[in-house]
């Protein structure tokens, strides 16, 4: 694997994309009764991996952009 910047932070894009639906999946998966968690929690983890998988990548794509040359 190469030490290319652009690479890594496309990877940990795509990582913390996967994580939040993940997160989601398994909130859905509490609020349905699938799994034992609290309503409460099941509803935290869905709005945190929301943020996660929508919201996040953005922040940090904009924070890792290269400033002009």
């Amino acid at each position: 694997m190469s030490n290319d910047p652009a690479k890594v932070r496309l990877m940990a894009l795509h990582a913390m994309r996967w994580s939040g639906l993940a997160l989601v999946i398994f909130g859905l998966m509490a609020l349905y009764g699938r799994i034992a968690l609290p309503r409460e929690i099941a509803s935290a983890l869905v709005i945190v991996g929301l943020i996660d998988a929508l919201i996040m990548p953005t922040v940090f794509a904009r924070r890792w952009k290269s400033p002009p040359p």
